[in-house]
C-alpha cells in the first residue's frame, strides 16, 4: 500500500477533480504490476495496472489500491467490473469512496462476486491524499485553505531588521509542494501591494502556475504597474475579485488592456467572501489555498469560512510588536491534525471544526 501510495502522489496537483489513486499487484508478496490515474479522462489506477501487468492475474494475486474502487459509469467503466473479470481473490484497500452515495458500494460488489476484500490498511493515509477531493465531493464546495507562516508568537510578520523570510528553506520548498496540488491560490490586494508574490509552484519539475486570485473589492490594485501577477507571463491565470458597487469603470478598463481578468461580484461587502466562494464552486474549482496576511487571517478563521488551516512555526520569536497575530480573537478548534518537521520549522494542519 506504501507503494501505492507513492504512486498516487506521481499524478499530485493533476487529477482535479478527481482523486489522486495508485493500484499494485502482487503475486506471491512480489509486484508484478502498478499504475496510477493520471489525469481526470483517462484510465483508472486499477486498470492501469492491469495493463502493465500485461495478462491475466495469477490465482494467488492481490490487487493493493489506495481508495475504493468505482462502482458507477463516468468517463471510464467501473473499476469493479475489470477487477472481477480478471479473477482477483483478493482486494486491499486503503480509503472507502467519500461520496456517501457510493462509499461501500463497490466494497460490496467485490465481496458479492466472492473476493476477499481487506479494508482501512493505511486508511489514514490514503484519505489524507485526497483531501481536496473529499471536500469537494461531499460539499460540492471549494475547499478554503488558509496558510500562515508564523513565529512562536503567531506574527507574520518579523520585527524590523529581522529580514522578511520568517521560516527556512525546508518549509519554504513545502509551500511550493502544496502550492502545486492546489488549483487556486488566493492573496489580498493588501499583500499584493506589500509583498510583490508570484504565487507559483517553482520545484525540480520547473514552474507551475495555478490560478491566482486577488481579494481586491474596491479594485484598488488597478493601475499598479510592476507587479508579477500583472506583468508575468502566467498573467492570464491571474484574477482579480471585486465588489460590482464598488467598480469604477475605468479600472475595469485598465484590467481589460493588461489582459487581467475581473470577477466583479454582486451583493454587499459582508457577503464578499462567500459570493466568491459560489463562483469558485460554479467554475469547478475544487480548492483554494489563501496566503493570508494576519488582518486577511484572522477575518477568515473568525468568520468560519475558512475550512483547513497550514499553520508553518518558526522557533523565532521577535515578530513585529506592532503587527497583530494571525489568531487574535478566532478559535481554532481542528481536526485530523497532521505534523511535520521542516528543518527548524514544524508545521501544523488540519480542518477547522
Amino acid at each position: 500500500m506504501r507503494r501505492a501510495l507513492e504512486l498516487a502522489r506521481q499524478a499530485w496537483g493533476q487529477t482535479h477533480p478527481n482523486p489522486m489513486v495508485g493500484a499494485v499487484i502482487t503475486e506471491n508478496g512480489k509486484i508484478v504490476g502498478e499504475g496510477f490515474h493520471a489525469k481526470a479522462g483517462e484510465p483508472h489506477a486499477e486498470v492501469m495496472a492491469l495493463r502493465s501487468l500485461g495478462r491475466k492475474p495469477g490465482a494467488e494475486a492481490i490487487l493493493y489500491v489506495t481508495l475504493e474502487p468505482c462502482c458507477t459509469h463516468g468517463r471510464t467503466p467501473p473499476c469493479v467490473e475489470a477487477i472481477i473479470q480478471a479473477g482477483f481473490r483478493t482486494v486491499v484497500v486503503g480509503a472507502l469512496d467519500p461520496n456517501p452515495a457510493h462509499a461501500g458500494k463497490g466494497l460490496d460488489l467485490l465481496r458479492a462476486a466472492g473476493i476477499s476484500v481487506i479494508e482501512g490498511v493505511l486508511g489514514e493515509e490514503c484519505e489524507d491524499l485526497n483531501l481536496i477531493f473529499n471536500h469537494w465531493i461531499t460539499t460540492q464546495r471549494p475547499l478554503m485553505a488558509v496558510k500562515v507562516a508564523s513565529t512562536l508568537d503567531g506574527k507574520l510578520v518579523l520585527a524590523p531588521g529581522e529580514g522578511k523570510q520568517i521560516t527556512g528553506a525546508a518549509a519554504q520548498a513545502d509551500v511550493h509542494q502544496w502550492r502545486r496540488l492546489f488549483p487556486a491560490i488566493a492573496v489580498s490586494a493588501d499583500t499584493l501591494l506589500a509583498d510583490n508574490p508570484r504565487l507559483t509552484s517553482r520545484g525540480p519539475k520547473g514552474e507551475f502556475s495555478p490560478i491566482r486570485f486577488v481579494l481586491d473589492r474596491t479594485l484598488k490594485s488597478a493601475g499598479r504597474v510592476g507587479l508579477n501577477l500583472f506583468q508575468d507571463h502566467h498573467r492570464s491565470r491571474t484574477i482579480v475579485v471585486g465588489l460590482a458597487a464598488l467598480a469604477r469603470k475605468s479600472d475595469l478598463a485598465w484590467y481589460e488592456a493588461e489582459g487581467i481578468t475581473v470577477w466583479a461580484l454582486s451583493g454587499e461587502a459582508e457577503e464578499f467572501l462567500d459570493a466568491w466562494a459560489e463562483r469558485c464552486a460554479a467554475e469547478g474549482l475544487t480548492a483554494v489555498l489563501i496566503e493570508a496576511g494576519p488582518r486577511l487571517a484572522s477575518a477568515l478563521l473568525q468568520g468560519a469560512f475558512a475550512d483547513y488551516l497550514f499553520a508553518y512555526v518558526s522557533p523565532r520569536l521577535r515578530g513585529d510588536p506592532d503587527s497583530p497575530a494571525w489568531f487574535e480573537g478566532a478559535e481554532l478548534p481542528m481536526v485530523a491534525v497532521r505534523t511535520s518537521a521542516l528543518g527548524q520549522d514544524a508545521l501544523f494542519r488540519g480542518y477547522l471544526g
